[in-house]
């Protein structure tokens, strides 16, 4: 982190023939309210991560008991890997798109949004078949010393996949807005996301299903995610110049 930081510190601090440099500080609150806004779609991730958690171990601790705390801590740990893979993805691309968005280069955008979303999907499926194959070997991997619970986890694996192959779209589509400086938008699906699609599974899926419930909340709201994402991107499609070129009528 140090030297990340140090590195193009000094480099901008003695590098004047760049567009870029140090100079004198200079206040600007609508800049700063502006930047806070993009980004409040990931303080409401984090924040509600955290929620969700406490949500899904009160749950669990409920239904199973200190099992069912250990098989989600597995889960976690492997959607936490799955879902970098997006999350980098995301970032990596989110400067080329906010580049052609403020250039006007709507057709590139449009073409940068197809190539991505079949990216993203035919990763999802690869994923998801990974988790599929993989559950069982994970699950023997971290909680080999419990039979009952490597047990339990292979099936948690099992039904906790399908989340992978909705997952991709609705981490871009999120990061898509903030690209292109939608950050309301973006805040409205990382929030419906993260806290309201889970926290109503979690609580009504268990009633209804038992405890497999549980698991298929994140596959729910994954699913009500990427619904959604096509939606505001229908939305605001002549926002954002996706619209279709209409044949003039005879």
């Amino acid at each position: 982190m140090i030297i990340g930081g140090l590195v193009p510190l000094l480099y901008f601090w003695k590098k004047r023939s760049s567009p870029l440099y140090f100079s004198k500080l200079k206040w600007n609150g609508k800049y700063i309210r502006k930047a806070c806004l993009n980004g409040s779609s990931e303080m409401l991730t984090n924040v509600s991560m955290s929620l969700v958690g406490i949500l899904y171990n009160w749950q669990l601790l409920h239904y199973i008991g200190e099992n069912g705390v250990s098989a989600y801590g597995v889960l976690m740990y492997v959607n936490m890997i799955f879902s970098a893979i997006f999350m980098g993805f995301t970032m990596g691309t989110a400067p080329i798109l906010s580049y052609n968005y403020g250039a006007g280069r709507k057709e590139e955008l449009k073409k940068l949004l197809k190539r991505s979303a079949c990216i993203i999907l035919v990763s999802s499926l690869l994923m998801f078949a990974a988790a599929e194959v993989l559950g069982s070997p994970l699950s023997h991997m971290f909680v080999g010393y419990d039979p009952e619970l490597v047990e339990l986890t292979s099936h948690a694996f099992h039904i906790y996949s399908f989340g992978f192959l909705f997952m991709g779209m609705a981490v871009y589509g999120s990061g898509f807005f903030t690209a292109l400086n939608d950050g309301v938008t973006s805040a409205v699906i990382s929030f419906f996301r993260t806290l309201v699609f889970q926290v109503a599974a979690v609580i009504i899926f268990p009633i209804l299903l038992g405890v497999d419930g549980i698991w298929m909340s994140i596959d729910f709201a994954e699913l009500s995610c990427f619904a959604l994402v096509f939606l505001f991107l229908y939305l605001k499609r002549d926002y954002f110049g996706f619209e279709r070129k209409r044949t003039p009528s005879l």
